[in-house]
């Protein structure tokens, strides 16, 4: 009797583990489907013009990816903000943009997103001169943390949301961070379909990487922000803010990367327009 119970017991805890996902799909999908609050819907009219662009089945798709990003995704205010709805519906819009083209979950390594009044101060430890380890502080507006955290200034945010024309976007900058990060450190490489995706992508990043950085040593603008030649990772997380803010203008000016943004979002923002 005690063998055929304790055979029960992984029966059904095999079960549950087969069927969890299936449950929380479903669980999404009623609160995806639930209807969207109208006081949400004026904030987004009002403080995030850049969703008016969306043709309206996408601004569906995006207002029901709001809700279950809400509900998963716990937003804190740090150093006194008070987190109200029109931090957590600001932040949730403009973090679920690039989300609305490909079924990869809403940021499923994403623990908690922590929002400052302003700029915030980060201690990193870096090497210097003969191997010494020393901690190296910088003033930041955003953060994205591979163990499930993304830190951004309030300020910031609501400034990137109000001038969706500028091609500056701090919550689409750290949530491409987080989609980078979703199979490993930032690399500048996302999870792509297939070996020959990898090797399209690397090509024209590397290529654009290099172009850029050439640019940037002649002296000589150009669309693409010199913060993107810091490395590959924030050149795409850059580029995402242009995709999403500037399409036609990242499109006529650099169309293989807009291409590859295009592939890798399955999203064309510049038809929005």
């Amino acid at each position: 009797m005690p063998l055929l119970i304790c055979f029960a017991l992984v029966l059904l805890a095999a079960a549950g583990i087969a069927l969890w996902p299936l449950w929380v799909r479903r669980r999404r999908e009623r609160i995806a489907n639930r209807p969207f609050p109208p006081a949400w819907r004026r904030l987004l009219r009002r403080h995030v013009p850049l969703v008016s662009r969306l043709p309206a089945r996408q601004q569906l798709r995006l207002k029901g990816l709001m809700q279950v990003f809400l509900a998963e995704k716990p937003i804190l205010g740090c150093r006194g903000l008070r987190v109200t709805d029109e931090v957590r519906v600001t932040i949730a819009a403009l973090a679920c943009l690039p989300l609305l083209g490909a079924a990869r979950g809403v940021y499923p390594e994403l623990r908690q997103v922590l929002v400052y009044p302003g700029a915030f101060v980060v201690d990193r430890p870096v090497t210097e001169s003969g191997g010494v380890l020393s901690d190296q502080r910088r003033v930041l507006a955003g953060e994205s943390w591979s163990h499930g955290q993304v830190l951004l200034a309030w300020d910031e945010v609501r400034r990137g949301a109000a001038t969706p024309g500028d091609g500056h976007n701090v919550v689409i900058h750290e949530f491409a961070h987080q989609l980078d990060q979703h199979n490993g450190p930032a690399n500048g490489a996302p999870a792509l379909a297939s070996a020959a995706a990898y090797w399209r992508w690397s090509t024209v990043m590397q290529n654009e990487f290099d172009a850029l950085r050439w640019r940037l040593a002649g002296g000589e603008p150009g669309l693409i922000d010199a913060y993107a030649a810091t490395d590959p990772a924030e050149f795409f997380a850059v580029i995402s803010e242009l995709f999403f803010e500037r399409p036609i203008e990242l499109a006529a000016g650099h169309p293989a990367l807009y291409t590859e943004l295009s592939a890798y979002y399955r999203l064309d923002p510049a038809s929005w327009i």
